[in-house]
């Protein structure tokens, strides 16, 4: 069994994948060819997004939004300490400080009530989070920010295709990022990512930014950076884009699935009131996690820790000063946090196997 069967899906798609990669070898234009603008209109269409600007990650979506704000040397922005280090990476990374929030404890997203006193005259913006493949409080957290002026950016990496009272992930702020990193949604055979937004002026600055601040050949109006996505990479999305929302209802249905077969003895994913979790991972919480994932070893049955050690004890933030207790929430999640195999090629047979091993533990 594997943890996510990459395998299966290719075999499943691999005469539109492999097309796709045979046309961008016969063109022969590897960067920004034709395949990119396809994915980005059909991208920017499924969002709901009037702009869909791709780029070679889902941390460098994170780094061209937060450039195209302006934010520097002295900035602030707000975001989860419970979330991959790429999130508050490219804060630093720009000069500005990370403002770590804790998280709510149904849905791991930012805690909205916390927003409010961490916002300083120095925030630029504010990075929520919306983890395992379900929207955070988007709207709370939008309406906090509206009231000081301050923009948005949603971490979508492992959200995309996940909606939210009908409008999907990426599509609910001012600016927001994905990555198509292979085990991600919806992934590519390498690292890819994108940005979406409604704000024509921070697309075009995106465009710019992502090719090294160039307006035109050779006439570069800022500094930018290289990070452009590949045609082989978006042939690969292409050729997956028509049986996404399959997909998406599947990874559905077998999280709900496990939820209704595991209720009892472990604290599953909570689905909050609207939203439709496409469970990019599938999440428990127990109290012994190491004796756990060990049982689950022997039963065959392969597991993942997301995430063990939250940010603001991450020795790579340590100049920050914060310790332990200084997000309780998140402390406590890490420690107890374990994901089972997930994806839309899951068999009911091996979701069968993986729940007995789970009740197995627990003796029930």
């Amino acid at each position: 069994m594997q943890f996510i069967d990459l395998k299966s899906q290719y075999q499943a798609y691999r005469q539109e994948i492999d097309a796709g990669i045979a046309r961008v070898l016969e063109h022969g234009r590897y960067i920004m060819g034709p395949e990119i603008e396809a994915m980005e209109k059909q991208l920017a269409e499924m969002v709901g997004q009037p702009h869909a600007i791709s780029c070679a990650s889902g941390t460098d979506a994170l780094l061209l939004a937060l450039m195209a704000l302006g934010v520097g040397e002295g900035d602030e922005v707000v975001t989860v300490g419970f979330t991959f280090i790429a999130t508050a990476e490219v804060i630093s990374l720009l000069g500005a400080t990370p403002v770590f929030v804790d998280i709510c404890e149904d849905d791991y997203g930012m805690d909205p009530q916390l927003l409010e006193a961490a916002i300083t005259e120095r925030t630029r913006a504010i990075i929520p989070v919306s983890l395992y493949g379900q929207v955070c409080r988007m709207g709370p957290i939008n309406t906090v920010a509206k009231t000081h002026g301050i923009p948005v950016i949603e971490d979508g990496a492992q959200s995309l295709g996940a909606l939210q009272d009908g409008r999907m992930s990426c599509g609910l702020s001012t600016l927001s990022a994905t990555s198509f990193f292979p085990s991600k949604p919806l992934g590519c055979y390498g690292d890819g990512g994108a940005l979406f937004t409604d704000d024509d002026d921070l697309a075009r600055v995106c465009k710019e930014l992502r090719a090294h601040g160039q307006e035109r050949r050779y006439v570069h109006t800022r500094i930018g950076v290289n990070a452009r996505m590949d045609a082989i990479q978006a042939a690969v999305i292409l050729g997956k884009l028509p049986h996404f929302e399959n997909e998406m209802e599947k990874r559905s249905t077998l999280g709900a699935r496990y939820t209704e077969a595991l209720k009892d003895i472990v604290r599953t994913p909570k689905v909050l009131a609207g939203n439709r979790h496409v469970y990019a991972q599938y999440s428990i919480e127990v109290d012994d996690r190491e004796a756990f994932r060990a049982h689950m070893q022997t039963a065959g049955v392969p597991t993942a820790v997301h995430y063990p050690v939250p940010l603001h004890l991450q020795e790579a933030f340590r100049y920050l000063g914060l310790g332990p207790g200084h997000l309780p929430r998140s402390e406590r999640v890490s420690e107890r946090i374990v994901s089972l195999p997930m994806s839309p090629f899951l068999t009911l047979s091996d979701q069968d196997h993986v729940i007995g091993s789970v009740r197995e533990f627990f003796g029930a």
